[in-house]
């Protein structure tokens, strides 16, 4: 009978994280295990199914060819091995040696590096257009004197004589078997006689990198930006993990940026904005000028369409959002002042044509009093 599709087998997405595949066979390791199922011939099957499927697609390396090939992308012998020669207990401890602090999958020592995070903050015009910088990060780097192994050139680390190079040691309890770390070699199968001086047996050392990083145009508040293989060194050979760099936005001076749109107050005076006039404001580009019309009040807003920025994953840049302040004049000259009065007197003469918000606004609160 053909296989099953792995991801039908755990149920996810073809896009599933590897937390989401760990969650979906916990649950299928726990219905299907056969000891819970003493009275189901075809527990057996789905268990072997699962655990085959789980170890594919959580394989940095088989994952992506099954992904492209299908199951003649993937290594009929090692995924048969993986299925039919091991016992329910080996099985069984891939799902709760992590659970109670053991190592994955028991038989391998091999582990992938730790993912990073870099924290990159940016300003608002590098966000717009894109640019690439430099980053310098502490890390943990495979030893090159060791190669990675932790032991002394010259020297091999010797399989660990407590759990026999499995990494694990088992415990009984109950009708279970249960896999946990081993406590002399810590997990790795191996134990280093003549360490390594120059990383001290870890077989890693910490290591300062500069990374060229390149981010793209429209980057917005919390973007990520994905190095691959720059995090930590892998234990044992492993693969490394991946560098993270986070992007985080500095406040700008003039902008606030909501999602692919800008904000900006625009200050007009208070002769420009009762007589009209034409101003001119900046933009991430450069500048523009806007037409403001007579009578215009505090708060009326200006749209440049396509003003905005381009976000990454965006068709069309976003609009620039002009919202007038009426600025009110400060430190007036002997002159201004005389101005002013004659022009607020001559205005009280007639307050609904010349304020006529101001109007409405105090018959609304005599009306309140009254009544």
């Amino acid at each position: 009978m053909a296989k099953r599709d792995y991801y039908e087998v755990l149920g996810v997405n073809r896009d599933a994280s590897e937390e989401d595949i760990k969650k979906a066979y916990r649950k299928l390791a726990m219905k299907w295990h056969p000891d819970r199922n003493p009275d189901n011939p075809k527990a057996e099957e789905h268990f072997k199914e699962a655990k085959e499927a789980y170890e594919v697609l959580t394989d940095a390396q088989k994952r992506p060819a099954y992904d492209q090939y299908g199951h003649a992308g993937v290594d009929p012998s090692a995924a048969a091995g993986a299925g039919a020669g091991a016992g329910f207990g080996d099985m069984f401890s891939d799902i709760f040696g992590e659970i109670f602090g053991g190592a994955r999958g028991g038989r391998s020592n091999v582990f992938r590096g730790a993912d990073l995070r870099y924290n990159l903050e940016i300003a608002l015009e590098q966000a717009a257009h894109g640019f690439e910088t430099k980053i310098r990060i502490p890390t943990l780097a495979a030893c090159a004197s060791c190669h990675g192994s932790g032991a002394k050139p010259g020297t091999q680390p010797q399989t660990c004589t407590t759990c026999r190079g499995a990494g694990q040691v088992r415990v009984s309890q109950g009708p279970f078997s249960i896999a946990q770390t081993c406590p002399r070699c810590h997990g790795s199968g191996k134990m280093v006689a003549h360490p390594c001086p120059a990383c001290s047996g870890a077989g890693r050392i910490k290591h300062q990198k500069t990374l060229s990083v390149k981010i793209p145009a429209g980057v917005d508040e919390g973007d990520r930006v994905r190095l691959s293989g720059e995090g930590e060194a892998g234990v044992n050979g492993g693969p490394p993990g991946d560098l993270y760099v986070q992007v985080h936005l500095k406040p700008h001076a003039v902008f606030q940026r909501d999602h692919d749109d800008l904000h900006c107050e625009m200050p007009v005076s208070f002769a420009t904005a009762a007589l009209g006039g034409e101003i001119e404001i900046p933009t991430l580009d450069g500048s523009a000028r806007i037409k403001v019309p007579n009578e215009t009040q505090s708060g009326k807003t200006f749209r440049l369409r396509g003003k905005g920025i381009k976000g990454v994953r965006s068709h069309t840049p976003g609009d620039l959002f002009c919202h007038v302040v009426v600025e009110t004049p400060v430190k007036l000259t002997s002159r201004q002042r005389e101005l002013l009065e004659e022009f607020e007197a001559i205005s009280q003469k007639d307050t609904a044509r010349h304020n006529p918000r101001a109007k409405g606004w105090f018959d609304k609160v005599k009306e309140f009093f009254e009544g």
